[in-house]
């Protein structure tokens, strides 16, 4: 100890004390149970670079994928459109031969029926100033047998509703007529205008009286 200027002055020891550095070294094991230790925290520090690594190969790896994915839907787009145009062309060239053969099966209707006309003419020809009204008439109905004929070969056939139901699909009643046979009421009891099916669908609906 030293005097100077009155006060007393102690001169610091710097020495180290043994149990003080023993005492400064942290025991692992009397850590509480969150704190952080030097070796955790580099091991943590690596776990999160390799978490890094991955998530950065993840990224690359979503990316790729949304390129093939984006491919895809430009193909996908492409062939809808080639599709639609297709289906378009289809649609077109089915119309077109849908009209084309009504158009034709029309033309072959009619082709079919100007052998009738050439035999009407021809016998309106020879009859002119006959006044045998037998000859006339057989000449008539040679034609309508003719006629007759063509029309069922095209699948064209006269109805029969002659004593039968009355039916609203194939007649139309012109006429109700009141009736004393119970039997006959809702029957057909007379045809003014024949009907005819083609093909088994009404071609035209029988005019009819029925009776009531």
């Amino acid at each position: 100890m030293n005097k100077h200027n009155g006060n007393y002055k102690f001169k610091k020891d710097n020495r180290k004390d043994p149990n003080m550095e023993n005492n400064n070294k942290v025991n692992p094991e009397e850590l509480p149970e969150d704190a952080v230790v030097i070796d955790d925290v580099n091991a943590t520090t690596e776990e999160n670079e390799e978490a890094q690594e991955t998530v950065a190969e993840g990224v690359d790896s979503l990316a790729e994928e949304n390129e093939k994915l984006k491919a895809e839907l430009e193909k996908s787009n492409k062939e809808y459109l080639f599709l639609m145009a297709e289906f378009d062309n289809f649609r077109k060239r089915t119309l077109r031969e849908k009209s084309e053969l009504i158009k034709n099966a029309a033309e072959s209707a009619f082709k079919g029926l100007l052998p009738i006309v050439d035999d009407f003419e021809r016998a309106l020809k020879a009859t002119e100033g006959s006044e045998d009204a037998t000859a006339i008439r057989e000449g008539m109905e040679l034609i309508y047998k003719k006629l007759k004929k063509y029309l069922e070969q095209n699948g064209v056939k006269e109805m029969d509703p002659e004593d039968k139901v009355f039916d609203a699909d194939k007649h139309e009643a012109i006429s109700v007529v009141p009736v004393p046979d119970e039997e006959q009421k809702g029957k057909i009891l007379d045809t003014v205008e024949k009907g005819y099916t083609i093909n088994d669908k009404v071609l035209r609906h029988a005019k009819v009286v029925v009776g009531q």
